[in-house]
């Protein structure tokens, strides 16, 4: 069964340079490029608008975003190396602080907020994972060693309790944070892993990269349940419905997918552009009906809602 989203609203030239990922809270779409600034838009509104823009925040632009799922706190992760804190606060995000770790170009590179914001978690070049204590200074409270190859992407599931990890040569591992230990190291994959995902529930681990296939992890055991076939460029970038019902995906090739889990297919398919897609989220449901963003090379944001029958 397939499912119809249009094309709401777009905001053309949302930034002056690629946009490389996007964010999104209860009421809050925020988006981050290769130019200083980091853009806030409202998703109450069905035109977007500009609810802020943190001016100046990554001299030489930002490459991941990362919000926790109760809108209190944003990580960004900026060229120089840099990443700074915010904190939500009388409707505005403020800048609450920086994470140290060398603060070189490469030592932090994906990254991952819990929940509530408490922990934050990060890549680096050489394949370490790092995750930190917000609340206790920002001080780093484990550092996972993997197999040396660049950590390409990262997740935390939603209760805090496991970090994801993909690697640039394949390697894919989930870490139990409250023992310290790698559960899980995930085989079969020889390709860059650009993408983990948790689901909401965090029984599910989706994995995506230059494979162009989705595939889906059971967490306890750490099998592979489906393999999600279809895009046929890249994949750089993962998002579950609040529900765990469908994912998101988006592609090298201007393409947006998105997957029905029960039935292991997808159930539709957006080409707004034919530029790379670097980032791609649900947005908060509007009764009854998903929403999506996704963002990229185009360097515009655009919005999708689910056709309503008539």
């Amino acid at each position: 069964m397939s499912k119809q989203y249009l094309t709401s609203h777009t905001i053309d030239e949302a930034h002056v340079t690629d946009i490389f990922s996007l964010s999104v809270t209860s009421s809050q779409i925020i988006s981050a490029s290769g130019s200083s600034s980091l853009k806030v838009h409202s998703t109450t509104d069905p035109d977007f608008p500009i609810h802020q823009t943190l001016a100046k925040a990554h001299k030489l632009g930002c490459h991941h975003l990362a919000a926790s799922k109760n809108g209190s706190k944003l990580a960004s992760a900026g060229f120089d190396g840099k990443v700074k804190i915010w904190a939500f606060e009388s409707d505005q995000w403020i800048e609450e602080g920086e994470i140290v770790d060398g603060n070189n170009a490469g030592e932090i590179w994906a990254i991952a907020l819990s929940e509530d914001g408490q922990y934050f978690a990060s890549t680096t070049y050489d394949g370490r994972v790092n995750v930190w204590d917000n609340l206790a200074e920002r001080r780093k409270i484990r550092e996972f060693e993997t197999k040396g190859s660049y950590g390409m992407s990262i997740d935390l599931s939603i209760d805090g309790k496991y970090t994801a990890s993909g690697h640039k040569n394949g390697g894919i591992y989930i870490f139990n944070n409250d023992t310290g230990r790698l559960l899980h190291s995930l085989p079969g994959h020889v390709k860059p892993i650009r993408c983990v995902a948790f689901s909401p529930g965090g029984k599910l681990l989706a994995a995506a990269g230059d494979a162009k296939v989705i595939a889906l992890y059971d967490v306890a055991s750490g099998e592979q349940v489906a393999n999600l076939m279809g895009h046929g460029a890249w994949i750089f970038s993962l998002d579950w419905s609040n529900t765990g019902e469908y994912l998101l995906s988006g592609a090298f090739d201007g393409k947006a997918k998105v997957w029905s889990i029960d039935q292991r297919t997808c159930v539709a398919t957006h080409t707004e552009t034919d530029k790379t897609i670097w980032s791609v989220k649900w947005l908060p449901k509007i009764g009854k009906n998903e929403g999506f963003a996704i963002a990229g090379a185009n360097r515009s944001i655009s919005f999708y809602r689910e056709a309503t029958g008539g």
